[in-house]
C-alpha cells in the first residue's frame, strides 16, 4: 500500500511541475498581450473575455472538481495574470525606480531637493491676502535660512462663497516678496491656461489634491520648464498618484516632487488621515523626491510637530506647513496655521529631531 501511495505521489509531483511550466508559459503570453494592449491604449481587464473563458472551462470540465471549484481556481489565475500585467506596466513607467534606479535630485535656485539626509522645508501662508502679510512671513523664513515659501493665489474651495484667492495679483505679490528676501516660491495653479503666465512668477508650480487627476493640467505641466509639486488626491490610491506623475513626466518634465497630504477616511479626529507609509512606498516605487504636507493631513496645529517628526523618521525628503502672522484672522484654514511664535518653536524642535536621526 505504501509503495502505491509513493507512486501516486510521484505522479502528482510530476503533474505539479507540468502545471508550473504551463502557468509560467501562460504568464509569458499574458505579458505579451499586456504590452500590446498598452501600446493600443486598450483596457487590460476584459470582463466579457474572462466570462467566456470561464464558461468554456466549465463546459469542458469532466470532474472530479465541481464547476464552482474550477471557476474559483481559474479566477485566481486570471487575477494573478492581470496583476502580472500591472507590474509589467509599472516597471516600465518613466517615474519607476526600475526604469531609473538613482534618486532624482531637483535643484531650485541652487538648493537641492531629494538629497538623502538633507530634508527641505516649505513654509508660508495658506493664502496670499496682502503684501504686508506675505512680507512678514517671508522675513521670518529668511531670518532662519529657509529657501522656500508657499502661498495660495488660486484657492479651490469646497464652498463657492469662501475666499478664492487673489489670482495673478497674488502671484505678483509672492514674486516681489520672494525677490526681496531671496526665496523661491511655490503656488498652486488650477487652470492649464494660466500655466505659462504663472511660470513668469513661480519657481515651483503646485498641482493640488483636487487637481491630481486633472489630466489636461498634468499634460500642460509636463510641457513647462518648471519643477512641479504634485499632491496626492483626497481619495487617490498610490498607483493613481504615481500614474498622475507619469502624465507629467511623459510630456517631458521630469522635475516632479510628490507630496503626501493625507487621504479621506471615516476618521473625524483629523482633517484627513495621514498615510505615512505612502512615503517609503513612493520612495521604493519611484525615483522622485517625496514631501509630506503636515497641515492638510492633520488640520490641527497641535499635531504638526509629531506628524513632521514621523515624516522625517520614515524617510520624507521634506515637510510642508503653513505660517501666518495672525491665524485668527486668516481668510482660510485658520485652525491649522502656525503663528510666528509657534513657528519659532516648531523650527527649533524639528531641527533638533532632524539632527538626531541623521
Amino acid at each position: 500500500m505504501a509503495n502505491k501511495i509513493d507512486r501516486l505521489r510521484e505522479e502528482l509531483d510530476a503533474i505539479n511541475l507540468q502545471l508550473l511550466e504551463l502557468i509560467n508559459k501562460r504568464g509569458e503570453i499574458v505579458q505579451k498581450i499586456g504590452k500590446i494592449k498598452t501600446k493600443q491604449g486598450v483596457n487590460r481587464f476584459d470582463p466579457v473575455r474572462e466570462r467566456n473563458m470561464l464558461e468554456n472551462l466549465k463546459k469542458e470540465n469532466k470532474g472530479p472538481f465541481e464547476d464552482a471549484c474550477i471557476e474559483h481556481i481559474f479566477k485566481q489565475i486570471f487575477k494573478a495574470s492581470l496583476d502580472l500585467q500591472n507590474v509589467e506596466e509599472v516597471n516600465h513607467l518613466l517615474v519607476s525606480r526600475k526604469k531609473h534606479p538613482e534618486d532624482t535630485i531637483i535643484t531650485i535656485n541652487g538648493t537641492e531637493i531629494g538629497q538623502a539626509g538633507s530634508p527641505a522645508y516649505i513654509f508660508g501662508p495658506c493664502a496670499v491676502e496682502s503684501y504686508e502679510q506675505v512680507d512678514t512671513v517671508a522675513a521670518a523664513l529668511a531670518s532662519k535660512g529657509f529657501k522656500f515659501m508657499r502661498g495660495g493665489a488660486f484657492k479651490p474651495r469646497t464652498s463657492p462663497y469662501d475666499f478664492q484667492g487673489l489670482g495673478m495679483e497674488g502671484l505678483k505679490i509672492l514674486r516681489a516678496v520672494a525677490d526681496k528676501h531671496g526665496l523661491s516660491i511655490i503656488s498652486e495653479i488650477v487652470n492649464p491656461a494660466d500655466l505659462q503666465e504663472a511660470a513668469n512668477y513661480l519657481d515651483v508650480i503646485q498641482i493640488g489634491a483636487r487637481n491630481m487627476q486633472n489630466f489636461e493640467l498634468l499634460k500642460e505641466a509636463g510641457k513647462i520648464n518648471k519643477p512641479i509639486l504634485l499632491k496626492r488626491g483626497l481619495a487617490a490610491t498610490i498607483e493613481e498618484f504615481i500614474l498622475a506623475a507619469e502624465y507629467i513626466m511623459s510630456n517631458g518634465n521630469g522635475n516632479i516632487i510628490l507630496c503626501e497630504r493625507g487621504i479621506r477616511t471615516y476618521e473625524k479626529a483629523t482633517r484627513n488621515t495621514l498615510d505615512i507609509t505612502a512615503v517609503p512606498i513612493l520612495k521604493q516605487e519611484t525615483h522622485l523626491p517625496v514631501f509630506v504636507d503636515v497641515v492638510h493631513s492633520t488640520g490641527r496645529r497641535d499635531l504638526l510637530l509629531p506628524a513632521a517628526k514621523a515624516a522625517l523618521a520614515i524617510g520624507a525628503d521634506g515637510i510642508m506647513a503653513e505660517v501666518h502672522p495672525d491665524p485668527a484672522v486668516a481668510l482660510s484654514d485658520s485652525s491649522q496655521q502656525m503663528n510666528l511664535a509657534q513657528f519659532d518653536s516648531f523650527v527649533e524642535k524639528i531641527n533638533l529631531f532632524s539632527n538626531k536621526i541623521r
